[in-house]
């Protein structure tokens, strides 16, 4: 029978109410709690001729207990029985060679001892809790009501905390409430105390998000039990708030390293490339005014052609980084895919003459003008190009197409060579910065990435997306989009694309 059931008992003469019983039991947990660590002790200190008296007053106080939880009245039969003993309450508690007091180590030593706060208004119900808690290791600290509770967490870091449910002026379902609404204490575990052992109590305080409940008087090993299990979860919540914490330092630091490392390629390219523009010139010179046998102007054709290429390298990678850094604009102006895609092509005749390759090209019929930056396109499309050149063998065809993608409102540029493919755990890589995949032949390296990592870009700042469809040793196809209406956002688009690389 529950307490609220009792209160609605009439024993002879006599009408308890829920506060009453409350009073009444309080008390006895007193004596419970003190007999019990009187008891444990008095084992340890051997004074056991002291034990069997102390058990005797610990079980009188459950008996007493259990007449006013099931409103009975009292057995003088069982007062007496056995030469005065008290045969009421857990015997396993009680019994001399009971395993309880062995079970709780006071020395167990703890690695970093916890800190709880108890919170309870009666006084003697802190005291017996705090001097279990020290026993068993802990720090303790006290509050003697709601308020004093919520000020105690917000001034020092408890790692748990015992709340009593029936207080004054603010109870423990208002305190746990408060602590569960604030951001910075809803992760410090909380364990409901009361004498009242109703279900709906329980559900209550688990419901509004305490990690456990115990009824009083308190069992030494539950207790021990439950604080060790609420303290293991608090010490794994502290490790995960500090490797996220150690985490946030450590990509802060790497934040900086990259910028470092950015600002520094950045310094030394941009000072590379005017010796490199004043080398290539001087070599391309040399071929008109130099008296230069047929070998001399095929070295100097390779070394310019070296340089050049060295050059879009160093060209590539200060526009990504342009790109990235928003400082890059695009120039609208109306375009015609026919002329572009003619531009690009005469840009690298020469490579598709010397590897003997042929180019086809196919326009749709129903492709309209566009608005979008011709430089800029231009050069994605002589990036793709020339890497189709790269990997298609001699004697081979490069493709391009363009057609009109009806549901994105976008053109479609795709182009196609038939080289040794791409594996498709690269597709992603191949568009990042530095990205190179390995090739399955040899370890040879399929690309630096810089000028993918500018097509990328290119293509995002334009509103458009690029991708790539690969069968290893069948070939490649990168396409892109490009919408027909310009887009103004432009250091929006590349900084999605950067977060989607």
């Amino acid at each position: 029978m529950t307490e609220r059931q009792l209160s609605e008992v009439d024993a002879p003469g006599i009408m308890l109410s829920a506060t009453t019983l409350h009073d009444m039991r309080t008390p006895l947990n007193h004596i419970i709690g003190y007999s019990e660590m009187l008891t444990e002790r008095a084992r340890e200190q051997g004074n056991t001729d002291f034990v069997p008296d102390l058990q005797r007053i610990g079980a009188a106080g459950h008996q007493l207990l259990t007449m006013l939880s099931s409103g009975t009245a009292p057995d003088p039969d069982a007062m007496t029985r056995n030469g005065g003993s008290i045969s009421a309450g857990p015997p396993d508690r009680w019994n001399t060679d009971s395993s309880t007091a062995a079970s709780i180590d006071p020395s167990e030593p703890l690695q970093s001892p916890a800190l709880i706060l108890v919170v309870d208004d009666n006084e003697m119900n802190r005291d017996v809790l705090s001097r279990r808690l020290e026993r068993q290791g802990y720090a303790v600290a006290m509050a003697e009501n709601g308020r004093q509770a919520m000020d105690a967490v917000r001034r020092r870091a408890f790692d748990l905390v015992l709340l009593d449910v029936m207080m004054p002026d603010m109870d423990g379902y208002e305190v746990l409430q408060e602590l569960k609404a604030d951001e910075t204490l809803r992760h410090i575990p909380v364990i409901m105390i009361s004498a009242v052992d109703e279900l709906d109590s329980l559900v209550r305080c688990i419901k509004m998000g305490a990690e456990d409940y115990l009824p009083k008087p308190f069992d030494p090993t539950l207790l021990k039990a439950r604080i060790g299990a609420c303290l293991a979860k608090k010490r794994a919540h502290d490790s995960e708030v500090r490797l996220f914490k150690q985490l946030q330092q450590n990509y802060t630091r790497l934040q900086e390293l990259e910028q470092l490392r950015d600002d520094l390629t950045h310094m030394i390219v941009h000072d590379l490339r005017t010796p490199l523009t004043s080398l290539i010139s001087g070599i391309q010179t040399l071929a008109v005014v130099g008296d230069l046998d047929e070998i001399q102007r095929e070295m100097v054709a390779i070394a310019t052609e070296g340089g050049e290429s060295l050059l879009g390298m160093i060209n590539d990678l200060l526009d990504v980084e342009k790109m990235e850094s928003g400082a890059m604009q695009l120039e609208y102006a109306v375009l015609d895919a026919a002329d572009l895609v003619a531009g690009a092509a005469d840009q690298v005749a020469s490579l598709f003459a010397s590897e003997n390759l042929s180019l086809v090209t196919r326009i749709a019929a129903d492709v309209p003008s566009f608005q979008g930056d011709e430089t800029k396109l231009r050069r994605i499309l002589v990036n793709l190009l020339g890497n189709a050149i790269k990997f298609t063998p001699a004697g081979g065809a490069v493709k391009v197409d363009v057609r009109l993608d009806v549901i994105g409102g976008s053109l479609l540029f795709s182009v196609s060579d038939t080289g040794e493919g791409i594996p498709a755990e690269a597709f992603e890589r191949i568009f990042e910065k530095f990205g190179q995949v390995e090739s399955r032949h040899g370890g040879r390296r399929l690309s630096t990435g810089l000028g993918l990592a500018y097509c990328k870009l290119a293509v995002a700042a334009h509103g458009g997306d690029i991708r790539v469809e690969s069968v290893p040793h069948e070939g490649s196809t990168f396409s892109f989009t490009i919408p027909l209406a310009p887009h103004t956002d432009v250091s929006s688009l590349v900084a999605d694309a950067m977060v989607a690389r």
